[in-house]
């Protein structure tokens, strides 16, 4: 019987197979790419908006604060996006006629709310609370980058899932102090530029990290202190009342930090932060 295919088909077989193997693997790394690009994760991209507003005037240009337009980000899941009352506190006196406000007056007027385009936009399944972040130390500008310094708003970051996990397994690295979580220009502690921590005594219904004080200047040189007025057992007498006799004031005991790694395992044992392990159930992020 005469054979059907002839000795070079082995080989053609066995190309066909590796470049298969080989297209697989590239549309595998191209889908893997596609995934991570501005395309699907739309970062640096400007939005449309009703009205351009620029974070770089009114943050970096006149001083506003991020809480003053977005009242919740510290008691709520959600950041908020300002209604129209807010902008209207200040442009019913400044820009009153100005074109690019003209939306604003509408709205005002019409009592109908802008509708803005969101920018950092999560899926629906996903959980994620503002509150708990700002109240553990993690700014703004970590998330969000440097809105001071954009006209226009735009996502820095992809926010999505590999983004969020590459910093609960390390939160050290982004902790900063309660007190500068809102300041855009703050920067990670160097020998050059140290940070000194002190920890009282938690408070109960106080978030924990409200326990830990950061200054940036040397307390030593400054001469922190904290008045104890604990009172002894006995008192002068006085002529209405007993009058007691406070302590001298008690040192504060700070501790250095010349490296964002030292500040921050520091900032996460009194903060308070959940572990990556202490994360193990689905539901704290998927709803």
């Amino acid at each position: 019987m005469a054979q059907i295919f002839d000795r070079s088909s082995n080989a053609l077989a066995r190309a066909s197979l590796v470049l298969a193997g080989l297209m697989v693997i590239a549309i595998g790394v191209t889908l893997d790419q596609l995934q991570r690009s501005p395309w699907v994760t739309r970062q640096g991209q400007r939005p449309e908006q009703p009205v351009p507003f620029s974070h770089k005037h009114h943050v970096q240009g006149l001083g506003l604060q991020c809480q003053y337009c977005h009242v919740t980000v510290e008691k709520s899941s959600y950041a908020g996006i300002p209604p129209t009352k807010t902008c209207i506190n200040c442009h019913a006196q400044i820009w009153t006629n100005a074109q690019l406000l003209e939306p604003v007056r509408t709205s005002w007027a019409t009592n109908q709310s802008l509708v803005w385009t969101r920018v950092h936009d999560l899926p629906d399944f996903v959980y994620f609370s503002h509150e708990i972040h700002v109240n553990k130390g993690l700014g703004c500008a970590a998330c969000h980058g440097r809105v001071d310094q954009m006209p226009l708003m735009y996502a820095q970051n992809t926010l999505q899932m590999e983004w969020c996990l590459d910093c609960h397994r390390n939160p050290a690295k982004n902790l900063r102090p309660t007190s500068q979580v809102y300041n855009m220009a703050w920067e990670k502690p160097t020998s050059d530029r140290p940070v000194w921590c002190s920890v009282a005594d938690e408070k109960s219904g106080v978030p924990t990290a409200q326990s830990v004080d950061c200054v940036t200047r040397d307390p030593a040189a400054a001469g922190v202190q904290v008045a104890s007025l604990e009172l002894p057992a006995g008192g002068t007498k006085g002529l209405t009342a007993d009058v007691v006799a406070p302590r001298l004031p008690t040192p504060v005991s700070y501790q250095k930090f010349t490296s964002q790694d030292e500040l921050g395992h520091f900032l996460v044992q009194h903060y308070k932060i959940r572990t990556p392990r202490d994360l193990s159930s689905c539901e704290v992020c998927h709803r």
